[in-house]
């Protein structure tokens, strides 16, 4: 009645279907985990440079510099099915309204780091040295929320801001925004949310005061490469 393959394609059934449940239970055990994380971020110094931004770069442009102070605390979002966590800083803009495009924002990412858990450090981009610093620092850990907390002074941004005008010099009402993307081990990519979801809560703080750009200044006729603007701490 039951042949070898019918028997075989009835034990790989029940094992699928094993399977999908307990990850749609494992999926599912998020939403029981509190996530309440918060930021404070503000910019420290603004550099508005006109050059070539990048070295593949074909010709001259103004691009913004952005160093920033930032003290976040993501460790509610760390659960024993994270695998790792993308956080990154925004600069955010209007845009000019042209024709159809109202209520549009500018946006560009200026720095990014990726955070793993202690059982993705496999992962992690890093030299043989500090990656073996990393393991010891969470042996015998699979939870390490301490690695949710950031703490930086006058950090250099990763990425310079351009636009496709070539101008970003007087842009205003700029602000920074921190951003973070959970990839957990089984369920599906989360964003930071802009609002309260059961025990999920959106970020607190994580926005910045609004600023303006500087201008590039000129001297002697010829543009000077560089204009700084520094906020009090």
């Amino acid at each position: 009645m039951y042949n070898s393959l019918t028997r075989v394609q009835n034990v790989f059934g029940f094992f699928t279907t094993v399977a999908f449940v307990v990850a749609a239970l494992i999926a599912a055990s998020d939403f029981t985990t509190p996530r309440t994380p918060s930021a404070v971020i503000k910019p420290t110094n603004v550099q508005v440079v006109k050059g070539r931004p990048h070295y593949y770069s074909t010709k001259k442009e103004e691009y913004a510099i952005i160093k920033f102070s930032l003290d976040a605390d993501l460790s509610s979002l760390f659960t024993w099915n994270t695998k790792q966590l993308f956080v990154y800083v925004t600069a955010e803009w209007p845009a000019a309204p042209t024709g159809d495009n109202m209520n549009q924002t500018n946006k560009a990412v200026i720095w990014d780091s990726i955070i793993t858990s202690p059982s993705a450090d496999h992962l992690s981009n890093l030299g043989p040295v500090a990656l073996k610093k990393l393991r010891r620092s969470a042996a015998g850990k699979t939870v390490d929320p301490g690695r949710g907390k950031l703490s930086l002074k006058n950090q250099k941004p990763k990425y310079q801001i351009t636009h496709p005008t070539g101008r970003i010099a007087e842009t205003g009402d700029v602000v920074l925004h921190v951003n973070y993307n959970i990839q957990p081990w089984v369920g599906v990519l989360t964003w930071n949310q802009g609002f309260d979801l059961g025990l999920w809560k959106k970020m607190a703080g994580g926005i910045s005061t609004a600023f303006e750009l500087p201008s590039l200044k000129k001297k002697d006729g010829d543009e000077k490469s560089k204009t700084k603007q520094k906020y009090k701490q």
